[in-house]
Parts: C-alpha cells; structure tokens; sequence
C-alpha cells in the first residue's frame, strides 16, 4: 500500500478493541469503532474520555490534544461504517463462524485495496484468509493487553499474504510506538504459543492439589520475576478465552501440555470465566473488578501441624554461591550459623564471599557497618561436618547429584543431636531419597531457595510422605523469620517453579528447532508480550544449558510425557560445551571475562 493507513475501523470494542481504539486516535489516526451493542459502544468512548482525562492530569498531553484525540473516535453499529477505512481490525469473540461472518460482510463492504486484520490468537490466519475474497490481503494483528502499556504487536502471515500488506501493518505497528514481531500462522503463535502451554500446566497442578492457588501464583511471581502468577492471568485473561486458545493449539500440535486441563472446562461451563464475571480461581469483588476477596479456599494464616521445634543455631553444608548465600540470610536473621564444607581453606572462602555480599550492602546503604560485623561474628566456618553436632536445623546446599547428597545425609544422622530438623535445597531430586538415607526420615524436608539466596523471596517448602508435621511447621517458622515467603509442595519433580518454568523453556527452544521464529524474536515476544523479566534463551544462558538439561530429563523421567522430553538441540548444545554464559557460549556467544 503506497498510501499510509491513516482511516481505520476496529470491529468490536470489547477491552482489546477498546485498547487498540485508544492507541490508535492516540496516534493520529481517524478510527471507526464499530459494535452491534450501543453499550459497548459507550463504554469504548467512556474508557477514551477516561484515559485521555489521566493523561491530561498528569501532563502528558493538553486539553486540546484531548479534544482532538476524541474527536478522531467515531462509533457505529453497522459495519458499513467501515467502507472508507484503509485497515480494518476485528476483535469480536474467537470463533469462527463470527469471525468469518465478519469478514464476509466486509469483502463487500471495503475498498479493494483495504487491509483487513484479525486479531485473533488461536485460530487459523490461513483459514480465514482462504474465505475472503482478497485473501492476500488478510493477516493478523496481535496485540497484547493492556494494549496502551504492552510493547509488542505480532504480525501474522499466511502463505497467501502479500508482502506489501505485512509492510503497511508493520509501518503502522512502529509509528504507535510498538515493536513487531513477524510471525507465521500457527496457533498462539510465539507469546501465547508458550504462554498458554504454561498457564495450561498451572490449572493441571492446581486441580490436582499438588499447590494451593496462592502458592502456585506466589511461587511464579517470587521464583522467577512474572508480573502475575498463572493463576491470577488466567482470570485476568479469561478461563474461557484460554480454553479456547488450547483446544485449537492442542488441535495443532497434539502435544498433551495443551490438551485444556479439565478445570478449564468445568470453570467455563459454570459461568466462572475470571475478572469479568466475578469469580474464576479466585473470587472478585464484583464482575470486571481486580480486587480479590476472600472465599471458602481463602488460606485462613494457621500453620498445619501445631507449634514448630525450636531453632537457635543453623548448620549449612557446601561452599559454594547458594551455600553462602542461605548462610548469609540466617545469619542476617539472628541465627548462629556454622558454615562447613570438605576443607577449612574452602569454608574461610566462603566466609570470605559472604563478607563480600554484606560490604556491598553497607556500601549499598542497606545495612551499617556494625550489622555487617554483628552477622559475619554468628558465622563460623568449619572445615568439618562435625561442627553440626549441636545444631538445630542443617541446610544441605552441595551439589545437585543424589549419591552425593544422600551420602551426606547418612552422615548428618550421625553427626546430628536428636530433634534436629534436616533440610536439602535439591532443586530437582527426590527429597524421600535423601530421608531414606537417614534412620530418622521423619526429620528430614526440602527448603529450596532460589539463587541469589540474599535477593529472592520464595522457598519452596517439600514435605515427603514420612515428614513429620511439626518439622514442617518448623520450616514454615523458620522461614518466616528470615523474611522469606513459603510456599508448600509435595515432593515430585520440578516442585512447583521449576515444573512449570523449564517445559515452558524447552518449548521455545523447539520453537527455534522448528524454524518459526529467531532467538531475537521469541525473548522479544515474552519480554514485551508476556512482561517477563527476561526471555527463556537469556535465562537458559544464565541459569546454563547443562543445568535446564538436567531438570528437564528429570520432569520427563518423572512424568513420562513425550512433550517434556529435552529438545534434541538443547542436548547438541550441552555436548558440544557450548553451556551458556559460564563457558562464554550457549545459545548466544559472551565476551569472556
């Protein structure tokens, strides 16, 4: 299209129509609103008056930009009033008879030189082009709510879309302040592609009680940095909605983790679709509000299992960065702590590193000098595990291998008073193995920090079959006091953070193994798409190859699911040394250091 798409009409104006309305008279285009409901209608100028007033108020444009922004939003009820319009988007419900009622009506309506955009994230461009009489100039338009604050667009081509069409939307995309993403036509493609896989996944461990809602919402957000947790983006989105996203997903890829969990269906078929009706996982003040009320599944605050055992003085076993880093939390909490690893030399180094950690705080203002001298004097290093022998908890922190650790442990139950709580940060193995080590299994539980220790909230508390309530309401209490936040799990692999994260990571990796979209794009798409802190290649790199490889043969040993089973390429990867940025190279290459 040689002239710029500056007439354009937005077919339904429900919240995402709304949404892309507001953007575009924003940028000075002339937009036709379009909806068979005059309320919803109203409500669509109502939010623009709404925003555009904000926006004032706070300075970011004058009472006359306003006024000409409004007057650049016109509403119809006839699609007719799109006959002028260089782009037209719909937004109406995801099924494909309305949609393809809509883009009938339109192949007799618009100019033929008109682009039209579905803004659909489940369902077939393809097949929806192939039903228009000008199917190469159909494509879709994803974008993302809310729309004024996200970033990305995803433009969406079919094998029968016409480059100069994808030009046009990806020009406009740019000029509204957001970043394209060009994608093909599969459904969800990138962002929801491995959005809804996981938030999929998340309903499954909810419904089978694995977590509660809070835990597994609280564990996504402190574990790995996500605005929402699944649970609560689900409601956001819609229940509804998602179940449609992952039926036609699921119809694609016949890959179980996008087979609806059957909650899904229940919730829908109930009426309880999230935020806009009022209740879904959890319970809203009234339909269309975000503010959560209690409800009968409302944790009342009382810890299971009575009173906890008493704990003065921790152990922590390793020398490592994570065996620092916990020993550095208890210590700054007030606790004695006895660090020990295989030697004095590497214990004293540790110390050294946590001393490190508290001079940066100091220099940082976070704490002063004399709490940095009051912690490092409640540590002692230790050049032996026998410096636990009066301990009241010991925190396991060695390495990620089971003959390892279980060999520790048969020697923590020597080593150890009786009454003592034993702990194991494994990340991804049986903690029932390393109980099983010990004649007292009944002491022994998962206290799975998450890296770097002093910085992230979550612990993820595993209790074993055999673990005694008032070891895990120690925990619990321990856990509290060291300004930690708890979240129980049973114990299977992956817990609840890495369960749900490293599926999500293999999936993107496959997504590049299948050629559908760049490195670049994918972590654009989750950063800009999905507000995640980081885009699953830049996190496989940080965590390292070698490590997500290890986790993810775990869950598929575990679980037994073909779509869990690593990407071949992760594996080629791993061979090849290429482990992230540790080794300078994993999916990206690394200035060394």
């Amino acid at each position: 299209m040689d002239t710029p798409l500056s007439t354009i009409a937005v077919v339904g104006l429900g919240t995402m129509g709304t949404g892309i309305a507001d953007v575009l008279a924003r940028a000075g285009r002339e937009v036709i609103g379009i909806d068979i409901s005059e309320h919803a209608a109203a409500q669509a100028v109502a939010a623009l008056e709404a925003s555009t007033a904000r926006a004032v108020d706070r300075g970011r444009i004058t009472e006359e930009e306003r006024q000409d922004v409004l007057a650049r939003f016109r509403t119809y009820s006839d699609l007719h009033a799109a006959a002028e319009a260089d782009l037209v988007i719909e937004v109406v419900p995801e099924s494909y008879e309305t949609k393809q009622e809509v883009f009938r009506a339109l192949d007799g309506i618009v100019r033929p030189d008109a682009i039209l955009a579905t803004g659909t994230n489940a369902l077939s461009v393809t097949r929806l082009a192939a039903e228009s009489a000008r199917p190469e100039r159909v494509l879709g338009l994803h974008f993302f709510t809310p729309v004024q604050a996200m970033k990305l667009v995803e433009v969406v081509s079919s094998v029968l879309t016409s480059p100069v069409a994808v030009d046009a939307v990806t020009v406009l995309a740019q000029e509204l302040g957001k970043e394209p993403v060009a994608v093909g036509d599969r459904p969800g493609f990138v962002a929801d592609g491995l959005l809804f896989g996981y938030l999929n996944q998340a309903a499954a461990m909810y419904e089978a009680k694995y977590a509660s809602r809070e835990d597994i919402d609280a564990a996504m957000r402190l574990g790995c940095g996500l605005p929402m947790g699944p649970l609560a983006l689900l409601d956001l989105i819609g229940v509804d909605t998602a179940r449609t996203v992952l039926e036609a997903m699921y119809a694609s890829s016949q890959d179980r983790l996008h087979a609806p969990a059957p909650i899904l269906r229940q919730l829908s078929e109930a009426g309880l679709t999230g935020r806009k009706s009022g209740r879904g996982f959890y319970t809203y003040a009234a339909p269309g509000s975000a503010e959560v009320v209690p409800d009968a599944l409302t944790p009342a605050g009382a810890v299971a299992g009575g009173a906890g055992r008493a704990v003065r003085s921790v152990g922590v076993a390793g020398s490592g960065t994570m065996a620092s880093g916990i020993a550095e939390v208890f210590a700054k909490a007030g606790y004695d702590v006895v660090l020990a690893a295989r030697s004095q030399e590497k214990a004293d180094t540790a110390k050294a590193r946590i001393a490190k950690s508290l001079a940066r705080s100091v220099d940082k203002g976070r704490m002063t000098g004399e709490a940095r001298d009051e912690t490092l004097a409640r540590i002692a290093a230790a050049g032996s595990l026998d410096a636990f022998a009066e301990v009241d908890l010991a925190v396991e922190a060695v390495a990620e291998d089971l003959a390892v650790k279980r060999e520790l442990f048969a020697r923590l139950d020597k080593i150890c008073k009786p009454g003592a709580v034993l702990a194991t940060t494994t990340s991804s193995l049986p903690v029932v193995a390393c109980a099983k080590a010990t004649s007292r299994p009944q002491d022994v539980i998962g206290m799975h920090f998450f890296n770097p220790a002093p910085a992230m909230k979550l612990v993820e508390i595993v209790r074993t079959v055999l673990t005694a309530d008032d070891v895990h309401a120690t925990v619990r209490e321990v856990t509290a006091k060291i300004r930690k936040h708890p979240v129980d799990c049973g114990d299977r692999a992956g817990f609840i953070v890495n369960a749900l994260l490293f599926p999500y990571l293999n999936n993107a990796i496959k997504m590049v193994e299948e050629h559908y979209a760049t490195l670049d794009d994918i972590d654009a798409a989750m950063k800009l798409g999905g507000g995640y802190p980081m885009g699953p290649f830049e996190l496989l790199d940080v965590v390292g190859l070698d490590v997500s490889l290890a986790i993810e043969r775990v869950l598929h040993r575990e679980f037994r699911d073909p779509g869990l089973a690593p990407s071949p390429l992760l594996e080629h990867l791993v061979a090849a040394g290429c482990l992230g940025r540790k080794t300078g190279r994993g999916f990206r290459e690394y200035a060394r250091r």
